[in-house]
């Protein structure tokens, strides 16, 4: 177990990711699990939620990242950006779309910081719902992953992040969440 709020972890977690390691990490809105976002770990991701292999995950990432790649980023969500709002892109490399966003969570910006974009989907196993806290987590999922951080004082909001396509104008409001859009669509 890692806990959440020392920022002597973070390098610990930034770490056991750059291992290719598969992890429980908190996020601004629910645990979430997180791996390098890269393909062999998405499969990886799949095998532990027991998911179909036709979901794909959100890619947290820094917004330097963000506006170095070749994803299509709107440059209105950079004047949101961080919170909890994800977007549908398309990358320009080759056409295909990828959910992103930016977390206002200090400790999750801290990581992609040192490790580039990580995979994360919501932890639970697929079809069931999410799980809120450590003590939920540890029965579930303490044998499936290779580490889960454990969040001091779990205020998550509960709600996912708020999820628009932003492929097509105007932008479509795909899953409300967390985030109000309205100044946004």
């Amino acid at each position: 177990m890692i806990l959440y709020n020392d920022e002597a972890y973070v390098d610990a977690v930034a770490s056991l990711l750059a291992d290719r390691k598969v992890g429980v990490v908190p996020a601004d809105t629910i645990y979430g699990i997180s791996s390098l976002a890269e393909p062999g770990l998405a499969h990886r991701i799949l095998e532990i939620k027991m998911r179909p292999e036709n979901k794909s995950f959100i890619m947290l990432s820094s917004l330097e990242w963000l506006r170095s790649s070749t994803l299509d980023v709107p440059d209105e969500l950079f004047d949101h950006w961080p919170c909890s709002l994800t977007a549908i892109v398309r990358d320009t490399s080759d056409g295909r779309t990828q959910a992103v966003r930016v977390p206002a969570d200090p400790f999750i910006q801290a990581i992609v910081e040192r490790t580039g974009p990580i995979w994360s989907t919501s932890c639970n196993l697929s079809g069931r719902p999410s799980l809120m806290t450590y003590d939920e987590i540890l029965p579930v999922f303490g044998e499936r992953v290779d580490f889960i951080v454990r969040r001091r004082n779990e205020d998550l909001t509960g709600l996912p992040s708020t999820l628009i396509d932003c492929t097509s104008r105007p932008f479509r409001v795909v899953r409300q969440g967390a985030y109000d859009v309205e100044g946004l669509i």
